[in-house]
Parts: structure tokens; C-alpha cells; sequence
């Protein structure tokens, strides 16, 4: 096994270390010696609902313990295991990476969500992941409410070596775009990513005018963006559902990257959202580091959240 995947998988468990204690803590505290009788999938149940993972998926996990082990003593690493099994089958489906076609030249990706979610800095980490698989890559700075986020993208710009499009502060986001499909064009670039203004608290204004950055790229392209990418931060645990939801209505939301993964106990949302949307989840983050943004990996997340060595 290569180092790179031994250091990534240990950067995951340490990442998802709050998750993870409050589950396998309570796992422990339910399966202490232990037959599985309805009491205990009841509490295991509520303990699931309690680390964001759903009601739904909560119930679906549980029902499938009581298929196969109703009325058998259990200990907690049984459960566990079984339970990382199961998350992984959920997870398998939408474990897909962000996939450039080169047909599309540029491939145009729109990255969007909340203020605060990580937007900017996930485009950096992702310009640098596919600068290293030796693409030519394009920055847009469709941000241009806030002079900070412009900026930011241009320290991602230098750092990975990618031009950045950028206009003077509170310039139109749609002709910035436009703009930036064109450059992209002439430059032979293999991918464009597009960054956009964090949006949701003033939604109808903001929203509106992200279905306009749509419009008018497809002036230039019609098939444009290839992929949005939707940006969720983990710590708002449930909240993550009505944020999608949001953000569908407007726009085509083709996958989900989930940032800031070491900073909350609610990495079980990533399985609810994977069960409830079913949307591709294309990459996480446990980190600030240009690396700590990985492809995601349905196996190595659900025996990390479990507490489980690598399998």
C-alpha cells in the first residue's frame, strides 16, 4: 500500500475524529456486554439521529442490525463494523470524483454555497489536485462582492500557478463569467473554475443572479457549466439538507464537496446527504492544507467514522 494512502487514511481518522468518539463512545456505552433487543436499536437509533446521520438512514442502519442480529449478544466493535459495512453501501453510489471531460475545452465548473463554506478555498486545493494530474487550469474570481475573497483567489492563482480572471470590486458576476469562458477558450485551458459570492441570507436577489451567470455562460457555450459544485460546510450538520435544497431550485447542482470536516461531531451528515439526495459526493476536506482535500472514499470514510483501522 503506497504511503500517500496509509498518510491520507490516518489524516481522515484524525479528521473525523470528533464524529467519530461521539459515535463509537456511544456505541460502547449501548453494547457493553450486551444482547440486541429492542431497547438497545432504540438507543442505538437516537444515538445515530443525535450525530447527524437522519432519521431516515438511522432507521434504514438499525433495521438491517435487526435483520441480521436481533436477539444475539453483540459487542460494540460488532456493531460498529457491521454499521461501517452498511454506510459504505450507502456511500458507494455517490463516492464519484470530479470527472473532466476533455471535449470541453474549457471544462466549466461553478462552485457555489453559503458565505463561509470554503468556496475559495476548495477551488485552490481543487486547482492544485488537477494542475498535479497536469491539466491546464483557470481561476475566475466570480466573488466580486468581496475584495477579500478576490484576493484570496489570487494567492491560490500564484500558489498553484493558474491565472486568475478578475474585474474591479462590485463588477457584474454574469460578465465576469462570460469573460472568463472566452479567456479560457483562447487559452486552451483544460478546466475553469469559476468562483461566485457566498449566498442564502438575502436568497432571492442572489440567487437570481446566479441563474443569470448561468445564462449568459451559455451565450458563450450552451453547455456550460459541465459541473456546480456545491460547497457545504460540515458543521452545520442538518442545515446542509435545506441548503441543497436551495440551491437545486436555481441551479443544477451536479455534485457536493464537504469542507471543514475536523472542525465538527456532525460528519454523519455526509451519509444522510448521500442517502437523502443522493447527489455525488466528489471530494472532502479535513484541513486547510492544499492536500487535505481528497477524492472521496466511501470505504476509508465509513470505517473512519466507525473508529475502524483501515480495511
Amino acid at each position: 500500500m503506497s504511503e500517500q494512502k496509509v498518510g491520507w487514511f490516518k489524516r481522515l481518522t484524525q479528521g473525523l475524529a470528533k464524529s467519530s468518539d461521539k459515535l463509537t463512545g456511544g456505541i460502547a456505552a449501548i453494547f457493553t456486554k450486551r444482547r440486541l433487543d429492542d431497547e438497545a436499536i432504540e438507543e442505538l437509533e437516537e444515538l445515530l439521529i443525535a450525530s447527524d446521520l437522519g432519521v431516515k438512514t438511522a432507521a434504514k442502519l438499525t433495521g438491517n442490525l435487526r435483520k441480521t442480529r436481533f436477539g444475539k449478544d453483540v459487542s460494540d466493535e460488532e456493531v460498529r463494523t457491521a454499521l461501517a459495512e452498511d454506510i459504505a453501501e450507502i456511500l458507494t453510489p455517490v463516492a464519484k470524483p470530479l470527472e473532466i471531460d476533455p471535449a470541453n475545452r474549457p471544462h466549466v465548473v461553478l462552485v457555489v454555497g453559503v458565505n463561509g463554506s470554503g468556496k475559495t478555498t476548495t477551488i485552490g486545493k481543487l486547482a492544485q489536485y488537477h494542475r498535479e494530474q497536469g491539466l491546464n487550469v483557470m481561476l475566475a474570481a466570480g466573488d466580486t462582492f468581496r475584495a477579500a475573497a478576490v484576493e484570496q483567489l489570487k494567492i491560490w492563482g500564484a500558489r498553484t500557478g493558474c491565472p486568475v480572471i478578475a474585474r474591479t470590486e462590485g463588477a457584474d458576476a454574469a460578465a465576469l463569467a462570460y469573460d472568463a469562458v472566452l479567456e479560457a477558450r483562447e487559452n486552451k485551458a483544460d478546466l475553469l473554475l469559476i468562483d461566485t459570492a457566498g449566498r442564502l441570507q438575502n436568497k432571492t436577489d442572489l440567487m437570481q443572479e446566479l441563474a443569470k451567470i448561468v445564462r449568459v455562460m451559455r451565450k458563450v457555450d450552451t453547455t456550460a457549466p459541465h459541473a456546480c459544485l456545491l460547497v457545504l460546510d460540515s458543521t452545520v450538520g442538518q442545515n446542509a439538507h435545506s441548503q441543497v435544497s436551495v440551491f437545486r431550485e436555481i441551479v443544477d447542482v451536479t455534485g457536493l464537496v464537504m469542507t471543514k470536516l475536523d472542525g465538527t461531531a456532525k460528519g454523519g451528515v455526509v451519509v444522510a446527504l448521500a442517502d437523502q439526495t443522493g447527489l455525488p459526493v466528489h471530494a472532502i476536506g479535513v484541513g486547510e492544507k492544499a492536500d487535505d482535500l481528497r477524492p472521496f472514499s466511501a470505504t476509508a470514510f465509513a470505517r473512519s467514522l466507525m473508529g475502524l483501522p483501515e480495511a
